[in-house]
């Protein structure tokens, strides 16, 4: 078992009327390594000046995570079967519509990975399948993620 953790901290602006809803959404993530990002409600959700388009938001973030977790399955099973990796690029993208609750959610996620390597692409497509499989993001959500390797 391991824990992972994120600190959030947002503070009012001076003048904000919160109670009616004018108030920045801005705020900060830091992560035990040191990082720390700006971050914000969605602009598509929240228009300016209440958001920042240039923070990341809880959407992307949520895109971002599977993205990535998937990546690096995929390399260590590529290394494993002995495929040099020499670029890995992505561009994920999370659809937000109602669920079969009716509530709004990211109900689908598409990765659209491009590996440069040597490997052919069955071999690739099984690497991302197992990718997929062992991926600690995808195991923990309802959302539909598919894998749609670019060649």
């Amino acid at each position: 078992m391991s824990q992972h953790v994120a600190e959030l901290s947002w503070t009012r602006e001076a003048g904000a009327d919160f109670l009616a809803g004018r108030y920045s959404r801005v705020h900060e993530l830091r992560f035990d390594g040191g990082a720390i990002l700006a971050a914000s409600a969605s602009p598509a959700l929240v228009p300016a000046p209440h958001s920042d388009a240039a923070a990341i938001d809880p959407e992307e973030m949520f895109v971002a995570s599977l993205a990535s977790c998937h990546m690096l399955w995929f390399l260590d099973f590529a290394r494993r079967a002995k495929i040099d990796i020499r670029s890995y690029m992505d561009r994920a993208e999370g659809t937000m519509a109602k669920n079969a609750h009716g509530r709004m959610a990211i109900v689908k996620v598409t990765l659209r990975p491009r590996v440069e390597c040597d490997g052919d692409a069955a071999t690739i497509e099984e690497l991302h399948h197992k990718a997929h499989d062992a991926c600690f993001i995808a195991n923990s959500v309802t959302t539909d993620v598919t894998v749609e390797p670019q060649f």
